[in-house]
């Protein structure tokens, strides 16, 4: 009897592409795929940015819809065409859409690549955004409701079209922004991973 060879014949399947056969793990093999529960969070996340973003390149772009809903001074510099406004709209503008980049990359996918593991430094600059929108916008937010409700009373030259266009939705807006890339950071944590080192 001839002793049968220990490597598969050709047109075998190897064992690791048998159906159901576990795949190799251990911190040397690349995780082929990011935490996909924070992946549709950090999407969302995203969408609420770009949104946003493009009400800030469309007033710097010298359109005046709605610019009469922020009052202040972004309303009169922007009507008249100030370049030191036009210049602070396309900052504000180019900031939202790194804004928007930052939450997908420290889910692990990041445009034109495909799936990566985020690392620790984007997950540190994403907690950061989340932070200050998360705060900023549940501040503003509150304000501006108590002074809707009349818990606060209001300045007698305040712009109350403004003030209510602010409580309802620009402010809230930030808040949105903030709670979703939150989210996403806390569904897109890796299970076990260990907290200190993971970038490696």
């Amino acid at each position: 009897m001839s002793a049968q060879s220990s490597y598969p014949q050709a047109g075998q399947p190897r064992p690791a592409d048998t159906p159901g056969a576990a795949e190799p793990t251990g911190p040397g093999v690349r995780q082929r795929r990011p935490a996909a529960k924070g992946l549709r969070l950090a999407q969302a996340a995203c969408g609420v940015c770009l949104a946003y973003a493009a009400v800030s390149v469309y007033w710097a772009l010298g359109g005046t819809w709605l610019l009469d809903t922020v009052g202040g001074t972004l309303e009169q510099q922007g009507r008249t065409g100030n370049p030191g406004i036009i210049l602070a709209v396309c900052a504000a503008a180019v900031l939202k859409v790194i804004g928007a980049i930052v939450p997908l990359a420290a889910a692990g996918v990041t445009p034109g690549q495909a799936t990566i593991a985020g690392r620790p430094q984007v997950r540190v600059l994403a907690w950061l955004e989340a932070a200050i929108l998360t705060i900023y916008g549940l501040v503003l937010t509150a304000a501006g409701v108590l002074v809707q409700s009349g818990a606060i009373a209001a300045a007698a030259s305040a712009d109350r079209r403004a003030l209510a266009w602010h409580a309802y939705l620009w402010d809230p807006w930030f808040l949105l922004w903030g709670a979703l890339v939150t989210a996403a950071l806390v569904r897109s944590r890796q299970p076990g991973a260990p907290r200190i080192a993971r970038g490696r």
